[in-house]
């Protein structure tokens, strides 16, 4: 269940989404949805939680740069298996 394309992976497990950029690592555990949510979606991804790379590269900041390139990757891996997405 992993993408490759240019420099990011991501494999979709039942908790988590991981995903893999130049050797670093990001787990994105997902949320449960809010009970006021109006989109229907398999998973819904908190973006104030996505702010540093997994150890040992937890003092590197996630840049908007790649936090987009991140978040293109994980709608495209997931509408590929024919889920959805909600980030907020």
């Amino acid at each position: 269940m992993a993408r490759r394309g240019s420099t990011i992976d991501v494999e979709i497990t039942e908790g988590a989404i991981r995903v893999r950029s130049h050797e670093r690592v990001l787990t994105i555990v997902v949320a449960p949805p809010p009970a006021d949510l109006e989109e229907d979606a398999d998973f819904y991804i908190e973006l104030d939680e996505i702010e540093f790379w997994d150890p040992p590269h937890d003092e590197t900041a996630i840049e908007i740069d790649e936090l987009q390139k991140i978040l293109e990757a994980i709608e495209e891996q997931v509408e590929k298996h024919g889920l959805s997405v909600v980030f907020d």
